[in-house]
């Protein structure tokens, strides 16, 4: 079967394959997007692995579909498409393309991987050229055009050369070099003297001591099976995220719901002595952040690397931050128990 890469508004013109994304009127959705009638034996932890899945079964229904389409850019779901216009390709290198996807959607990155350095590559030269040709991710607004628009352009440029760095990561260099070496040193201080983490299983959090912040793909590196991150900086400077595991059905582990941050933010304003109030997203962002806030943030910045914006510091003391931070989650999920693909309404209902 031969497929070929449509616009997403072109997907109710013809039978189309949905990756990474839903529609009422797709042949087939290949998606791990909260509530998306992916078939249950394609599920899986990223969209692009959903794929794969499914080019190990041909006889799925949809698959007969000759076109394929996405509402978005991202590594994940690239991969995905990629892969439905390059099956035997893709067949060939999985492993590696699953832990492309991965690292670009969850930003985790076992270093003990033999692909790790590979995977890290591909997605550090997808970051650098589209940033480059194109627009940062969740940058269309900014241009007045809507992604599903606007993510076109850069599908039609990268599909037909992203095989070259596949299949030959130094020719691709020149692109991914500065961020993958930034991404390395900063995966050094990770595992560093300098960091210390400290693990709350129970309540899916993990606490990162560290200098000074980094960008993500270090950063959240070792916590694969965590689903909060509260990152303490030096000099009383905070972050708490709710990592985009939670917002997706995923596959591989059960998980706890996302809890509002209201009440926990109203906590710590009760005790903040510094110029800045404590602010927190919703829970239906792709990763929510509890920060003290300065100017608001756009959605492109709050994506961006920790690094890449002002973190501000705090009054309180990191020892009493971390126990607020843990005992506000504990009480939460007193009687809540992980498990797989909740609802939104259900998420909405757990908050109280």
């Amino acid at each position: 079967m031969s497929y070929r890469f449509v616009p997403f508004q072109a997907l109710r013109r013809q039978p189309t394959i949905v990756v990474d994304s839903t529609a009422n009127a797709a042949a087939l959705v290949l998606a791990h997007w909260r509530g998306a009638p992916t078939p249950l034996p394609l599920r899986d932890d990223t969209s692009a692995g959903s794929v794969l899945r499914a080019l190990h079964a041909p006889a799925t229904p949809g698959l007969e579909a000759t076109v394929v389409t996405a509402n978005h850019f991202d590594v994940d779901g690239f991969v995905g498409v990629w892969s439905m216009l390059h099956p035997e390709l893709a067949l060939q290198h999985e492993p590696l393309l699953r832990l492309t996807a991965l690292l670009g959607d969850f930003r985790e990155l076992d270093w003990t991987n033999p692909a790790a350095d590979h995977a890290l590559k591909l997605v550090c030269w997808l970051n650098a050229k589209e940033k480059e040709l194109f627009y940062p991710p969740f940058g269309a607004p900014v241009l007045r055009r809507r992604e599903d628009e606007a993510s076109v352009e850069k599908f039609e440029w990268f599909l037909p050369r992203f095989a070259d760095v596949l299949l030959d990561p130094e020719s691709g260099r020149a692109a991914w070099e500065l961020e993958y070496e930034r991404v390395r040193g900063a995966a050094a201080i990770m595992q560093s003297p300098a960091t210390q983490l400290t693990r709350y299983p129970e309540i899916g959090l993990v606490v990162i001591r560290t200098p000074e912040p980094l960008p993500y793909y270090a950063l959240f590196g070792p916590t694969a099976g965590f689903d909060i991150v509260l990152s303490i900086y030096d000099e009383q400077r905070y972050e708490l995220e709710y990592k985009y595991t939670t917002w997706i059905d995923l596959e591989s582990r059960p998980t706890l719901p996302r809890l509002p941050l209201q009440v926990l933010a109203e906590q710590l304003n009760a005790r903040e002595q510094s110029p800045h109030r404590w602010t927190f997203d919703g829970i239906t962002d792709t990763g929510p952040l509890l920060r003290l806030a300065g100017k608001t943030l756009q959605k492109a910045e709050r994506y961006a690397d920790p690094n890449q914006r002002p973190i501000h510091a705090s009054a309180i003391a990191p020892q009493e931050l971390e126990q607020l931070v843990v005992a506000f989650f504990r009480q939460g999920y007193a009687h809540i128990q992980p498990r797989r693909y909740w609802s939104w309404a259900e998420i909405r209902a757990a908050g109280g």
